[in-house]
């Protein structure tokens, strides 16, 4: 029987985790495995190092684009195809799992897609998340991107597409790049400003979510939105 360690380098990691199982693979094997082969004088463990140590981190990694994979030796627009399909499959997969649940009652399946949707972005995005009367998604919408405030978010886009898709609760949602997940003043000032613009329109703003790409913070779960609705926040 040959060993793992006697087999070409190319074959390892899949051997590796054909025997083992798939988690036992280190991020470069797993990246070898998708990429298959190298190139001239070059692995496919050694084209997966080289990505990693472009990105950084795996969650860099994840919001490369093809440009960018195409720049390092022995990755083609295939590859790079590839490799864009698989993160992008996960993202997908994050979101499927919100489907068909509560997710003010299970906001850590909501909180898991959102990292993959905007957590590792290196913009400051403000999504709504539209849902119906059994607190289901049934819609969102990236509403802006950079600097979030009351003069870049306009209420008016936010409530017409809950209007259009005929939902009464909302869940406003903002990543912070920086990696912090308290609060800003402008966040809660934002806030309860979108608080009363709902009543006025008959839409319920639930919850206000801030992601990063390691974690995430509730408005709701830590009572600040209660705050916001009894005007302790200041104008």
């Amino acid at each position: 029987m040959v060993l793992i360690r006697e087999m070409p380098e190319a074959e390892r990691p899949r051997a590796k985790a054909l025997k083992y199982g798939i988690r036992t693979l280190s991020n470069k094997e797993l990246l070898a495995v998708i990429l298959r082969t190298g190139s001239k004088g070059i692995s496919a463990e050694d084209t997966a190092e080289i990505l990693l140590q472009k990105a950084g981190s795996i969650a860099r990694l994840s919001r490369m684009d093809i440009s960018e994979f195409v720049s390092v030796k022995g990755i083609s627009e295939v590859k790079a195809l590839q490799l864009i399909s698989c993160f992008e499959l996960s993202r997908r997969s994050s979101l499927e799992s919100t489907e068909n649940i509560d997710v003010m009652n299970e906001p850590s399946c909501l909180a898991e897609w959102l990292k993959k949707e905007i957590g590792s972005s290196m913009q400051e995005k403000f999504l709504a998340v539209y849902l119906n009367k059994a607190m289901q998604i049934i819609g969102y919408r990236t509403l802006f991107i950079g600097t979030v405030d009351m003069s870049g978010v306009y209420p008016r886009e936010i409530f017409r597409e809950a209007l259009l898709m005929n939902s009464t609760d909302i869940i406003l949602v903002h990543n912070h790049p920086s990696g912090i997940l308290t609060p800003s003043e402008n966040d809660l000032y934002l806030t309860k400003r979108l608080i009363k613009a709902g009543m006025i329109m008959g839409v319920k703003v639930l919850d206000h979510l801030i992601i990063t790409q390691s974690g995430w913070l509730s408005f709701h779960m830590q009572g600040i939105m209660e705050d916001c609705v009894e005007g302790s926040v200041k104008d």
